[in-house]
Formats: C-alpha cells, sequence, structure tokens
C-alpha cells in the first residue's frame, strides 16, 4: 500500500558513531561501492564512511587483499546446529533439518548451508590420523550426508578447531593436521569449514588460521573458510586475505543484552567488511524462545542491516508461523544480500534510541529505527545523517509492514515500541 509521508521531527544530539577506517580498508569499501557504479548500481555514500573524493580504486585492486576462493559475495545464509542442539545431533537430524529448509520455502530464499557444529566426531584420530566421524551418531559417514544434502540443492559444513581439543573436549582438533584435514573434507564433499578456536596452545590465529586457508585453497574444492577466534585479536583487520568470514565477538545466548552487546562489538568494524569477507556478530538466535517477538525482529533486521551471517539456530523441523515469517523475509534478506556489500552501521545515538543505516545499490539507502530502551517513543534519521542530500526526495518502503510512504521530504520518523525497530529502504525519486 502507498501512502504520503508527512515526517514529524524529533531533535537529535550532535553525535555521530562513525569511525575513521584506516586507509587500507577506506579502500577496499570504495572499490566495493566503486564496483558497484560501475554495474550500474550507484549508491550515496557520503555520511556512511565512504568519501567520494578519495579516488578511483579498480575493482582489482580490491580482490588482491581477499581470500581468492571466488566464496562470500554477499554474507552466507543456511542453518548451524549449535544455538539449539549444541552436542545433540546426529545425521538424521541433519537430513531432517536439510528436508524442512527446503519445505518450508527456506532454501528458495537463499539459506543454502546446513552446518554441522561441535560434536560431530569421534575424541581421537584414526591410525593414520585422519578425524572420524562419531559411529554411534553418525554411522553412515560425513560423505553420503553430504551427498544427501547435495541432493537437496544445499550446502554441508563442518566445524574444526584449530587447536588440540575443541571447547567440549568432543573432537580432536587441526593443529598440525591441516593439509590432511582440507583433502579429508573435499573428499566428503564438504563446502563449508567453521574453524575454531579452542584449546589453541597460546599461538596467535594470526599464525595459525592462515595455514588452514592455504590448505583449503589446496584441497581441489572451494570450501567457504569461517574464523571463529571470538574477535580476540581484531581479526578484521588481517583476516580478509585469509577468509571470508571472521568472528568480531564471544558467542552469542538467547537473549536480549546478549544480542545487543553483539551488536555494538560488531559495530566498531564496520568499514572492514565487503563483498568475499565478512563481519560474524554470531549465529541467529531467532526462534529459540529466548527473546520477545519484537527484539527478534531487531535481531534480524540488524544482522540484515551490517551484512552479517544469516545463519538459523532454531529447530526448522517445528519451526513455528511468526518464526517462519521473520526468517523468511524477503525484502530484508535483500538489504542483506545486496550486491553493494557496505555493512552498515550505527550512525545516531539518543539515549536508547539509535538509527542505524547503510547504502544499497541503486542509490538507495536502508534504514533501522531501534529502540533499545524501556517505553515506546519517536525515533527520527535526519538525511544529513544516513548520507542523503538534504533536499533529497524519497519514496520509503517499510520492509516489516510492506507498504511504501511516497515522498518523503528531509527525515523519516517512527513512533516504535520498546526492544522493537522499524526497518525502511529509502529510494530516491527521479525529478
Amino acid at each position: 500500500m502507498a501512502t504520503n509521508c508527512s515526517a514529524s521531527t524529533m531533535a537529535f544530539p550532535s553525535y555521530s558513531r562513525l569511525r575513521p577506517a584506516p586507509a587500507l580498508h577506506k579502500r577496499l569499501l570504495l572499490a566495493a561501492w566503486l564496483s558497484a557504479l560501475l554495474l550500474g548500481g550507484g549508491s550515496s555514500a557520503a555520511g556512511l564512511g565512504v568519501s567520494p573524493h578519495e579516488g578511483s580504486i579498480p575493482p582489482s585492486s580490491y580482490r588482491r587483499f581477499l581470500l581468492s576462493n571466488g566464496l562470500g559475495r554477499t554474507p552466507q545464509m543456511g542453518w548451524n546446529s549449535w544455538n539449539h542442539f549444541q552436542c545433540n545431533i546426529n545425521e538424521t537430524l541433519i537430513k531432517q533439518t536439510a528436508d524442512a529448509i527446503v519445505s518450508s520455502g527456506l532454501a528458495a530464499l537463499g539459506y543454502q548451508y546446513v552446518n554441522l557444529d561441535d560434536c560431530w566426531a569421534e575424541l581421537n584420530r584414526d591410525s593414520q590420523g585422519n578425524m572420524v566421524p562419531k559411529a554411534a551418531t553418525f554411522p553412515s559417514g560425513i560423505k553420503a550426508l553430504a551427498d544427501y544434502v547435495h541432493g537437496k540443492g544445499l550446502k554441508l559444513g563442518v566445524y574444526s578447531d584449530a587447536g588440540t581439543r575443541t571447547c567440549s573436549q568432543t573432537m580432536p582438533g587441526s593443529l598440525g593436521h591441516e593439509e590432511g584435514d582440507a583433502r579429508t573434507f573435499a573428499s566428503w564433499g564438504v563446502d563449508y569449514l567453521k574453524y575454531d578456536n579452542c584449546e589453541n596452545t597460546g599461538t596467535s590465529p594470526k599464525k595459525r588460521y592462515p595455514v588452514m586457508s592455504k590448505a583449503l585453497l589446496n584441497s581441489g574444492r572451494p570450501i567457504f573458510f569461517s574464523l571463529c577466534e571470538w574477535g580476540q585479536e581484531d581479526p578484521a583487520t588481517w583476516a580478509p586475505s585469509i577468509g571470508n568470514s571472521w568472528r568480531t565477538t564471544g558467542d552469542i545466548q538467547d537473549n536480549w543484552n546478549s544480542m545487543i552487546s553483539n551488536a555494538d562489538q560488531n559495530d566498531r568494524w564496520a568499514s572492514y567488511a565487503g563483498p568475499g569477507a565478512w563481519n560474524d556478530p554470531d549465529m541467529l538466535e531467532v526462534g529459540n524462545g529466548g527473546m520477545t517477538t519484537e527484539e527478534y525482529r531487531s535481531h534480524f533486521s540488524i544482522w540484515a542491516l551490517v551484512k552479517a551471517p544469516l545463519l538459523i539456530g532454531c529447530d526448522v523441523r517445528s519451526i513455528d508461523k511468526v518464526t517462519l515469517g521473520l526468517l523468511a523475509n524477503k525484502e530484508v534478506i535483500s538489504v542483506n544480500q545486496d550486491k553493494l556489500g557496505v555493512q552498515g552501521k550505527k550512525v545516531k545515538k539518543y539515549g536508547d534510541l539509535e538509527v542505524w543505516a547503510g547504502p544499497l545499490t541503486a542509490s538507495r539507502v536502508a534504514v533501522v529505527l531501534w529502540n533499545r530502551g524501556s517505553s515506546r517513543a519517536t525515533i527520527t534519521a535526519y538525511w544529513t545523517d544516513i548520507g542523503l542530500k538534504p533536499w533529497t526526495v524519497v519514496d520509503a518502503r517499510d520492509l516489516w509492514a510492506h507498504r511504501t510512504l511516497l515522498s518523503v521530504h528531509r527525515q523519516i520518523s517512527a513512533m516504535v515500541d520498546t526492544h522493537a525497530c522499524k526497518m525502511y529502504i529509502l529510494t530516491p525519486r527521479i525529478r
């Protein structure tokens, strides 16, 4: 439904969390922006961390700093077993999950990875030093499971770690076994590796993770490389040439405070992300029961805006309509998967009222008005804060109400419930 919108005003103090990026990473982000311009998309960059006056960097220069496996041009989407099941996984569960991802329509929306987290392997390696699936829970083996998942049109991911044991002490680590493990994963048909940092013997991940990265590149199969060292050594500053995504935070928990904490920690590194290399504030908790529907809506909206991986963490076999409605919002997903690949960020804050925004292709801007406070309030995003010229007239698409506000001038305002958000795509009108 399209309506005319007369936006109300609300004064914000002059406060911005736009963080100047180091020169190299500004070049990376600018290159992604310019690449989209060259493809005809265009973007309004002012106010969102990209200066249009910094000079032209060809897309080929951007690629020099990225892992050369061609994967992750948009943030990865899929499912991971840990948040809901932890160690209680088996091959039947994984097959049923793959079935449900397809039958629910989630696969058609882009959720393609089915990722085994910890606890799929035996405690000890075999006599040749190879990782071995648990006979009790994965008796058919990982190759057979990968074949099943591939038969559904999906991709299989596995978990390993960079130390001698995993966090749950149930799987042999990969230290010293990287080449062999990478070849094994490739032979099984694995498409994704989440590489954790448990029992790491104190050696810097800057030394350990490149070894696995090289091993995967030499494995003969393109395998998405997800680094998980919990942001301890600022991986955004060194991981783009090593992995396709890297954790910027500790593990998320299924509660409001954990979710907003991870969002804030991840926001610090917004300028470092781009096509092929993404900041990861951890997996989605949507549908696990620890937050309200509005809190989960905020969780999903912010993760989409900041180009975080969209990895479902609930039991999709028994997903309810409300949860499916959140995870299956095509318009919100489109923000996450936008080809420009610029991470949105927090651009204004007034107490617990926040404006997050980021540029999209075709000169559009995505905006989230987020109320993190305890009472209902009006939140306003001004054009000058979100990268639009003050005189720009836009059509504002409300991505959750699925309606369009026509000819919006100077600002957009909304009354937002506690712990809730409003999310828009602003499209400049052509005069």
